[in-house]
């Protein structure tokens, strides 16, 4: 066995080691920490199958900023362990019972021989004069340009929706609207000029005769 082999199976034991316990632990952030390992080997994955840009990404944009971020929300919010845990034995049926149909489904797909290197074999090693961002970008961007802008319609419409879904006005709350703030004019609607009297100060003063009294 090969060493690029050797390291394929340590990378994906992890992976699978990881990603059961992200599902298992108590502690969510546990959780979160077994899950930055988890994406950190699938980088692994990826970099062995000479996807270099596919790999850096995953960890700088999922480890360094998504799951990053996720540790903090997870640290700041007061989460009830009690009510987590009874909800994991509670699921815990289905959830098993999703995974089994999972695993037969993929059996089924990889086992028919439709799979391997028989009915796709390796292909050769790319040279060092392959860019591979730019193989990325023009097979996004010529073959599945259309998926692509497919995609990124549908992220939109999700931000627009959780936008929406979250957004709630309440009467109390004071805000600035922006469309009133550009039409106002100048004028009495803007600021008015109030004008009083000028009034005396009022100083305070002590007398003498308080000095000499004892306290």
């Amino acid at each position: 066995m090969g060493f690029e082999k050797f390291l394929f199976y340590c990378f994906a034991a992890i992976s699978v080691v990881s990603a059961g316990m992200v599902i298992t632990r108590r502690n969510p952030v546990h959780a979160v920490l077994w899950l930055v390992m988890t994406f950190v080997t699938s980088a692994g994955l990826w970099i062995l199958l000479e996807a270099e840009f596919l790999g850096i990404v995953l960890v700088l944009v999922y480890v360094g900023a998504v799951m990053v971020l996720f540790l903090f929300v997870v640290m700041m919010l007061d989460v009830d362990i009690a009510a987590m845990r009874a909800g994991f034995i509670t699921y815990l049926p289905i959830g098993a019972l999703v995974a089994a149909i999972m695993l037969v489904e993929i059996e089924l797909v990889m086992g028919s021989g439709d799979f391997g290197l028989d009915a796709f074999p390796k292909p050769a090693p790319a040279g060092m004069e392959v860019n591979n961002t730019r193989e990325l970008g023009l097979l996004l961007y010529t073959v599945y340009v259309y998926p692509f802008e497919l995609a990124a319609v549908l992220l939109l419409v999700a931000i627009v929706a959780a936008i929406r879904l979250t957004l709630r006005h309440r009467p109390d709350t004071k805000f600035v609207d922006p469309v009133h703030q550009v039409r106002v004019k100048k004028g009495p609607a803007r600021i008015r000029i109030v004008k009083m009297p000028a009034v005396a100060p009022v100083v305070n003063e002590t007398p003498a005769a308080t000095k000499d009294q004892p306290a």
